[in-house]
């Protein structure tokens, strides 16, 4: 019978599979917000590897903002929790040591704050997703995340302790969007001339662009570790094998090694964030609409679609890569190929639904923006406009065969009164979707030839089908 991961079960467990770092010998000194399985199998990954590199006391508080669960786990199974990649070869599982400690946000938030005042701790990270980075408190009645920051900013800044702010989120300049929510925050709180002061001169708010696929656990996760590693491990995840962060390097209170761990520190991460927002982010949101009106339950079965791999080649050929300026050396067609080869890896079962949700707040930076660089040189986005088509089909809320698509959006809402308020015609349904600021900027919303496009695909897309209509393309 398996026994519960902990520091006492390392012994029954192979040597290449144990932490790279003894479990509790570092001291903290990053906390990270958002708990989820994104983090664990890439910041808490790249921390380890790098204090097994270089040593510092890095170790990673980690607070849930949400659910318990996860932090209930990792603090029963004394921070440890495995990382299994998965690919066509055989998965490798091994145990993670980076995380000291989880915290739940809501059940003690003064906790935290406090946390995030105290010297000791030279970094706060962050992986909330997108919908996190305003100031209205969440449905669940909690604080918003600005406003914990705040709440902590204004407790450091009596220590005078300097710190970096770091947002992991898919966003375009990251780092200056938190920056400026928390300003905001700060201003609204009343934070006086002093707590500005500090923080314009002692925080840091660097970008970075983050990528890894990491898809939800499931039963199978569990399982596997227990039958890898005869431990039963309540934090398990799954990810691909492949990992980039390119971090910009700007921490006042220092930071781990994690240059030893192969992330790249950079004084720009803009063409690394471009290139993979648009690049990756963007295809894999085309899939995940395209699949899900198809039927298709994971990205690889979208991909695997007659016609759909040269499609995604010529949104990235035709669309995408015209308007990038990749970082020195990079094709972007060459990356694309690698990202195609990444989704097409049939052991990552990343359910189109999930990279679906949000896809308010994941289309102005995964696809307009490559319809708007497309427009600014007079060229028609054809294969951009069908990613548009498709996520409106898919808000719609039916699949092609009528099975219900649940909409997870915060702008739920104001996309269902959008497509309540057209007579049903493709060009009535693109106006008025176009019409949601949120979404679409004044010049995109006016520009009649993008629309066009997008009402032209939407209606073959009723009509034929994702899957017919993509086949056609090939």
């Amino acid at each position: 019978m398996a026994v519960n991961l902990g520091r006492s079960a390392l012994s029954r467990i192979p040597a290449a599979s144990r932490p790279q770092v003894t479990p509790g010998e570092a001291a903290a000194g990053i906390v990270h917000i958002g708990l989820g399985a994104f983090h664990r199998a890439h910041q808490a990954v790249y921390t380890e590897e790098a204090m097994a590199a270089a040593g510092g006391d890095w170790g990673i508080v980690a607070v849930a903002p949400h659910s318990r669960s996860v932090a209930d786990a990792l603090n029963a199974q004394d921070g440890l929790f495995t990382v299994t990649e998965l690919s066509a070869a055989p998965a490798r599982t091994r145990v993670i040591g980076s995380i000291t400690s989880a915290r739940h946000l809501p059940a003690d938030p003064d906790g935290t704050v406090a946390l995030l005042a105290d010297p000791a701790i030279g970094i706060v990270t962050l992986t909330v997703t997108e919908k996190a980075y305003g100031l209205e408190p969440p449905d669940d009645g909690q604080a918003s995340i600005p406003d914990l920051l705040a709440r902590g900013l204004t407790a450091r800044a009596r220590t005078g302790a300097p710190l970096a702010v770091v947002s992991c989120d898919n966003l375009t300049g990251n780092g200056e969007r938190l920056h400026d929510v928390v300003l905001r925050r700060l201003a609204l709180s009343g934070a006086d001339d002093t707590v500005l002061d500090w923080v314009a001169g002692q925080v840091a708010f660097p970008r970075t662009a983050v990528d890894r696929i990491v898809p939800a656990s499931t039963d199978a996760t569990y399982r596997r570790v227990t039958e890898t590693l005869g431990v039963s491990d309540g934090a398990a995840v799954d990810a691909e094998p492949y990992r980039q962060w390119v971090v910009e390097d700007r921490f006042p209170a220092g930071r781990p090694a994690w240059e030893l761990a192969g992330a790249v520190l950079t004084d720009d991460v803009t063409p690394w964030e471009d290139l993979k927002l648009r690049t990756l982010n963007g295809v894999h949101s085309t899939l995940a609409y395209l699949g899900a009106l198809a039927g298709r339950r994971t990205i690889a079965e979208t991909l695997a679609l007659p016609g759909m791999e040269a499609a995604m080649r010529r949104l990235i050929a035709e669309d995408i890569a015209p308007g990038l300026c990749p970082p020195p050396g990079v094709s972007v067609v060459d990356y694309g190929d690698e990202v195609l080869a990444r989704f097409a890896n049939p052991a990552i079962g990343h359910r189109t639904l999930q990279v679906a949700m949000d896809g308010s707040q994941k289309l102005p930076q995964r696809i307009l923006r490559t319809i708007a660089a497309r427009r600014a040189t007079g060229e028609r986005p054809e294969l951009a406009a069908l990613s548009v088509a498709a996520w409106i089909r898919f808000a719609a809320g039916k699949s092609d065969a009528g099975a219900d698509l649940a909409l997870d959006d915060p702008c739920a809402r104001e996309i269902r009164a959008a497509l309540a308020q057209a007579n049903g015609s493709p060009s009535a349904v693109v106006d008025a979707m176009f019409g949601l600021d949120a979404v679409f900027s004044p010049e995109l919303a006016a520009d009649d030839e993008v629309r066009g496009l997008v009402a032209g695909w939407l209606g073959r897309l009723a009509e034929h089908g994702a899957a017919d209509l993509v086949k056609g393309l090939a």
